[in-house]
């Protein structure tokens, strides 16, 4: 099988930001004589795809789990945003984070080892999954929003989606609380998972009702959560990362 190679210039810069580029250097032969030797200045780095046949799949909370033949044959637990994976096709998938002993609360099941991975991989670049990521700033929410009116939290930190957009300038830099159901989950991002929290105020037409998230836990799709962190305004990461209000370190509460 032909196997497909993504570029870091096209999914790097989302899953690997720490890699830098630099150009090819001339080779020796092309040095004047005498010239003393030049070492290679590193290369475009490439990533090989996890790839391989789909034994099976399963949906829960917002991923797809393909237990994956791979190419060198051996089996291994991938999950991916949902999508729509055949049983005996063959995939190419982004490579992620392996985890062990991992227990997933939706399926009530501990794996043994399981890939967080962005999802499949066409010669193009990531085709799922990452595309979400490149616009999940706040200018460009990824997630519509949801029909829902969630009960604001309680207590002097407690604010609403929309409230914190509105005080951001006010509340930068200060510990914030917020309630709200997880509409999207993009997990091992920069060490972190990226959640959007929505609660029924504010509106896409205001881009003020959709908030990130940044914390170590891993929610599924649907929980309706309590949150403490740290709010950020106009968090610039670059690489379209961009956000008018940021929650950072955030925890769990409740």
């Amino acid at each position: 099988m032909h196997k497909s190679k993504v570029v870091v210039a096209m999914t790097l810069i989302l899953v690997l930001p720490a890699l830098s580029h630099g150009e090819l250097s001339k080779p020796a032969s092309a040095l004047p004589k005498g010239h003393p030797a030049v070492p290679a200045a590193t290369a475009p780095k490439e990533i090989v795809p996890l790839s391989g046949k789909v034994l099976q799949t399963m949906d829960s909370g917002g991923y797809t789990y393909i237990y994956l033949l791979k190419n060198g044959g051996s089996k291994i637990w991938v999950a991916i945003p949902k999508s729509t994976v055949a049983v005996g096709k063959t995939v190419d998938l982004v490579p992620g984070s392996e985890f062990k002993n991992f227990e997933s609360k939706t399926l009530n099941r501990t794996f043994d080892r399981i890939v967080f991975s962005l999802g499949r991989v066409t010669p193009q670049g990531v085709k799922e999954g990452t595309k979400a990521v490149a616009t999940q700033g706040s200018k460009n929410a990824a997630v519509p929003q949801e029909k829902m009116k969630v009960d604001k939290a309680i207590g002097p930190q407690a604010h609403t989606v929309a409230e914190l957009f509105a005080l951001r300038k006010k509340l930068d830099g200060k510990r914030v609380q917020v309630r709200g159901k997880v509409v999207k989950v993009v997990p091992r991002i920069m060490k972190v998972n990226w959640v959007h929290l929505q609660d029924g105020t504010g509106s896409p037409g205001r881009k003020d009702h959709d908030l990130v998230i940044k914390t170590t836990a891993l929610p599924a799709t649907g929980d309706t959560l309590t949150v403490t962190g740290t709010l950020l305004k106009d968090k610039d990461y670059g690489s379209g990362y961009k956000y008018d209000v940021l929650i950072d370190n955030a925890e769990i509460v409740r």
